[in-house]
């Protein structure tokens, strides 16, 4: 799992730099469009929908342009009607990486995938070429210094799969994408509060990068995740400390 939570906290800290450009935004608010077009408007029984206005809000965005987007999603409001595709490919020293992206134009969007994954001495695949090494997880994440027994017991009785604490003490909680609510309730019962509840891609093996060309694979992962049709990037590249800092 090093290689994700590596990849993960890489993320974390680029996300905070997106939400000073409004990126995030336009993210979130695709991510509620699409949910709420997908399972319906009502985020009681729309569990996608409700973990999207939760990462929403979490993010500071204004109870107002979520319940627009939510509408724009139901067809109560005019806007882009946008579909959901994934891209699958290698990056270099063989790192596998899915692309989930959100587009109203299918050919923009694939131009631009081939474009990064190329520039960056990659290659993008075909359907099915890495999907095969990641698995659908609910993963619950809670800040270093959380009472593990105390989440150990209130996940599991919850109906968790794994709970793993990480180097830095914090504590990942995994799930079935279909329990995750149920997961994070049970936590929340105990006073233990998530500071990310999502539904992610894990990998089941890792592959280990060299320094140089763990550099080449960031450099990749960023361009890609600064392509506005881009929702999440996911790889299995595990990378080593001096490139990533810990």
């Amino acid at each position: 799992m090093a290689g994700h939570s590596k990849w993960a906290n890489i993320q974390h800290r680029k996300n905070a730099q997106d939400a000073k450009r409004g990126k995030l935004f336009t993210k979130l608010i695709r991510e509620i469009t699409v949910a709420a077009r997908a399972g319906g408007s009502d985020a009681s029984s729309n569990p996608r929908l409700r973990l999207a206005t939760d990462k929403a809000l979490a993010a500071n965005m204004t109870r107002d342009t979520i319940d627009r987007a939510v509408k724009r999603g139901a067809g109560e409001l005019e806007g882009v009607n946008y579909e959901e595709i994934r891209y699958e490919g290698y990056g270099p020293g063989g790192a596998a990486i899915l692309v989930d992206c959100m587009t109203d134009n299918r050919n923009r969007t694939v131009a631009e995938i081939r474009h990064a994954f190329t520039k960056m001495g990659g290659n993008l695949g075909t359907d099915g070429s890495v999907a095969y090494l990641f698995d659908k997880k609910g993963v619950i994440n809670l800040p270093s210094g959380t009472d593990e027994e105390a989440v150990m017991e209130a996940a599991l009785e919850g109906g968790a799969e794994d709970v793993l604490v990480d180097e830095d003490g914090s504590i990942e909680v995994l799930a079935n994408p279909e329990t995750l609510d149920t997961v994070s309730a049970a936590l929340r019962e105990r006073g233990l509060e998530p500071e990310t509840a999502e539904v992610t891609m894990r990998a089941g093996t890792v592959a280990p990068l060299d320094d140089e060309t763990a550099q080449s694979v960031l450099k990749l992962l960023d361009m890609l995740d600064d392509l506005d049709d881009v929702q999440n990037v996911f790889t299995n590249a595990d990378f080593p400390e001096s490139v990533t800092g810990g």
